[in-house]
């Protein structure tokens, strides 16, 4: 069962998310607008997986937000994001078991509870 929705804006063919724990948005339609996998991801209880800061920045206006996880490392190549996802994703995922938000700068984690 699912527990990560994988926004448009990162890879969708991606080992790091093969397992059963991922949906990427694409397998829902092409070119869903962001209200769409919000309220998704809120009726199914999914963590939205995310570059886009529209989805950070709704988690404080709507309750009960979905949670997120909000990677704001600038462009990198796609092996770095990996290498970078592979070394963190424990932590990651620990977090925001407890929190509804959790913000992957390039070098912190920080989560709002």
């Amino acid at each position: 069962m699912a527990r990560f929705l994988i926004d448009a804006n990162l890879p969708y063919r991606w080992d790091v998310w093969a397992d059963g724990q991922f949906q990427h948005v694409f397998d829902l339609g092409d070119d869903l607008p962001d209200r769409v996998i919000w309220e998704h991801a809120r009726l199914n209880d999914l963590v939205i997986v995310t570059k886009d800061c529209d989805f950070s920045d709704w988690i404080m206006l709507t309750e009960p937000p979905p949670r997120v996880i909000h990677f704001r490392i600038g462009n990198l190549r796609l092996r770095d994001f990996k290498a970078l996802v592979d070394r963190i994703w424990p932590t990651v995922a620990e977090l925001i078991a407890r929190h509804k938000l959790v913000i992957v700068l390039p070098n912190s984690i920080e989560s709002i509870a």
